[in-house]
């Protein structure tokens, strides 16, 4: 397991999001309409003003609740209401699906398909973000089913130092700028 993901310009954050499963899938839910290092910073801030990133415990915190501390500024994302919901129902599935035990998602996962399929299974998790979180699980972590069906295309497993980071970003920038020039 590696000991950072530079996936933000937070230390701390970057250390949490390598250590902590939930951490890492909570990243990822975030990782809409948000630069990558705001979304992968939210499970820190969210750890911070909660106290706990436990998956049970974020399950059965109040909504409202949960929703003013993403709303706290600085904001955990954009759109503090529907993503703290995302989190909310990505926390009980965890909680309810693997006991609270994020990692279990990869680790117990028979084959890539199976993995995929589970994945597929988290709130806010399609194809883009499961292509993307098998390349990191595959990359930085040696998840053999990972391996299976991570794409060979760039993506964030392909970060390791906050230099990656920035060139990731700007072609991801450069790639979107094309599509947008198409339409």
């Amino acid at each position: 397991m590696p000991d950072r993901l530079y996936f933000t310009d937070d230390d701390a954050a970057n250390e949490l999001i390598a250590t902590d499963p939930f951490a890492l899938l909570m990243g990822f839910a975030l990782d809409q309409q948000v630069t990558v290092p705001t979304a992968f910073t939210g499970p820190l801030k969210l750890r911070e003003r909660l106290g706990t990133l436990d998956a049970k415990r974020i399950a059965t915190t109040d909504p409202a609740t949960l929703e003013e501390l993403f709303r706290q500024k600085p904001a955990i994302h954009r759109f503090p209401g529907s993503m703290a919901t995302r989190v909310q129902d990505l926390a009980a599935t965890i909680a309810d699906e693997y006991d609270g035990d994020a990692s279990r998602l990869w680790t117990e996962a028979a084959d890539g398909a199976d993995l995929k399929k589970r994945i597929a299974a988290l709130p806010g998790f399609g194809d883009m973000k499961i292509r993307s979180l098998t390349a990191v699980l595959a990359k930085r972590y040696g998840v053999a089913a990972a391996a299976e069906v991570a794409p060979t295309h760039p993506t964030l497993g392909d970060v390791d130092s906050p230099e990656a980071l920035a060139e990731y970003q700007a072609k991801k920038r450069a790639y979107k700028a094309s599509l947008r020039a198409k339409t």
